[in-house]
């Protein structure tokens, strides 16, 4: 840790922490930030800043910590009130973060950058339509604001109002022609036709100089989605490959460190575990939709959560969250495998529960679609043995190619080369394999395939499955007036369609080594 040498006036400490914090540098600037408070305990903005300090170090109670301080200062501190209720959302507090919001947007109304704030925070509630109202007010008080217009498109494809949000994306790319991600975004909304598509504004923008280093990726992804859809293939996969491979070149990841680790868990997590694990929290209410990204987890949420006794909560990180709130562990992955493996069933389940209790609106079940937690599927199954566990399984190429063609916001660093995906998704078969193994009856597989072919029998099938009577709902999951956020918000708004099953072969030249590896034959 750097030396702490505080400067003399707090001004200059405070902008002595902002610089640490800025460069990454967050033991040292929680460090001077403590030093602040203990000489300045009646500087609001010291203890402010020792709050962001600790917020930027995943450190959420510290943070409320000195934001109570903050708060005994000056109660009515807008900042202070706002941060106090992002850590309330990070700890799953999430009603009392609700709450707080609620009043706080009555006294922002006049404001839009408050306003886009508390829209973010409502978000990160998985309060779509709360969120999407402030951030309709704040686009509506500041037109120009560029990211006031994008944070609302945003919100609007969570809700559905996917017109809108292109009108909106249209908007922040006439405002601020440098946001690359608005062209991405715009791009996923629709189908392009061959008489409406951005492809030349696209493409002009991609021979001009770029202001970030993301800019040409998200741009080659956005060419590669509008000439994929107006049947240019071969053009579109050499933009995807291009951006795909500036991607990769930007991020420092090493596949064989999650292969390793899931080879951890199969080894932690074997039968001996099983038959010595205590007594895990019951009840049935939690239902686990998991599996690689883009193999159709998105599909059978919508699908289950068309039903009346089903409430669908999101791509949830609450288990993980829970888990790694308990073992509070060192040693990075394999510190966290090996504590793990120690922890009471009953107790990782009732913190699960607890953390979910504060976003479910009672019905019978719920749903928990992280696609990862298929890392968690031990762990689940000794601290949850009522819960449902959905597996969703694609044809390998297919869903190796949808993973290679998406550009995700984060994680999923594996999916921008040939290489990582083929070792990523041959480690997580063999854990699945191993699941089988060690918990034969407890996970339902349920192909993609499968479900297009045959929606009605597939769908009755897992109603059958998970314990509910067929509702017709189901089948018109498209309907479904739910929220989502994840990358196939756009698709699942549309009736189910066959088009994605086989695609692979479109690009099978450009796609053989990739199969080569996947052992995929001809």
């Amino acid at each position: 840790m750097d030396a702490v040498i505080s400067p003399a006036t707090p001004k200059a400490r405070l902008d002595q922490i902002d610089q640490a914090l800025r460069a990454g540098r967050i033991a040292h600037g929680q460090a001077v930030a403590e030093a602040l408070t203990r000489d300045y305990p009646d500087y609001l903005e010291g203890w402010i800043i020792t709050a962001r300090a600790f917020q930027l170090g995943g450190e959420f109670g510290r943070m409320r910590e000195a934001l109570a301080q903050a708060l005994a200062i000056e109660p009515a501190s807008p900042l202070a009130r706002l941060m106090d209720a992002e850590a309330l959302v990070h700890l799953g507090e999430l009603r009392q973060a609700k709450s707080a919001l609620i009043a706080m947007e009555g006294e922002a109304a006049g404001d839009a950058n408050w306003l886009g704030r508390l829209a973010e925070a409502f978000g990160q509630c998985g309060c779509h339509a709360d969120a999407a109202r402030c951030a309709r007010t704040a686009a509506a008080l500041a037109p120009d604001v560029a990211v006031h217009r994008y944070n609302l498109a945003t919100h609007l494809v969570a809700v559905g109002e996917l017109d809108a949000a292109e009108s909106e994306f249209d908007a922040v790319i006439a405002r601020a022609p440098h946001d690359y991600d608005a062209y991405y975004n715009r791009a996923t909304l629709r189908r392009q036709t061959v008489d409406r598509n951005h492809v030349d504004e696209i493409r002009r923008l991609i021979r001009a100089p770029h202001r970030t280093r993301m800019g040409p990726v998200a741009l080659h992804y956005a060419l590669a989605k509008e000439l994929e859809d107006i049947g240019d293939g071969a053009a579109s996969f050499e933009a995807l490959k291009t951006g795909a491979e500036h991607r990769r070149r930007l991020m420092r990841y090493d596949v064989t460190g999650d292969v390793a680790t899931m080879a951890q868990i199969a080894s932690t997590f074997d039968a001996s575990y099983f038959d010595k694990a205590s007594p895990g929290e019951p009840g049935d209410g939690p239902v686990f939709i998991l599996g690689l990204p883009r193999s159709g987890t998105t599909l059978v949420d919508r699908i289950l959560s068309a039903h009346s006794d089903v409430e669908s909560l999101g791509e949830l990180n609450d288990f993980a969250l829970a888990l790694t709130a308990l073992c509070r562990a060192d040693g990075g992955k394999s510190g966290l495998v090996q504590a793990a493996a120690g922890l009471a069933p009953a107790d990782l389940g009732k913190a699960y529960l607890k953390r979910v209790g504060e976003r479910a609106d009672g019905r019978r079940f719920f749903i928990d679609k992280a696609p990862a937690n298929f890392l968690y599927i031990g762990l689940i199954a000794a601290a949850l043995p009522d819960a449902r566990i959905v597996h969703m399984q694609r044809e390998p190429m297919d869903n190796a190619y949808s993973l290679y063609k998406a550009l995700f916001r984060m994680g999923y660093p594996y999916s921008y080369d040939f290489g990582d995906l083929a070792a990523y998704m041959r480690a997580k078969d063999s854990l699945m394999d191993h699941w089988r193994r060690v918990l034969p009856g407890r996970i339902i597989d349920v192909r993609y395939e499968d479900v297009v072919a045959d929606q009605e029998t597939e769908t009755r099938r897992l109603l059958q499955a998970v314990g509910l009577e067929f509702e017709a709902s189901c089948l018109a999951f498209h309907r479904n007036p739910g929220p989502t956020a994840t990358h196939s918000a756009a698709q699942v708004r549309q009736p189910i369609y066959a088009s994605s099953v086989g695609l692979w072969r479109r690009y099978e030249a450009q796609l053989q080594p990739l199969a080569d590896k996947l052992g995929v034959a001809p």
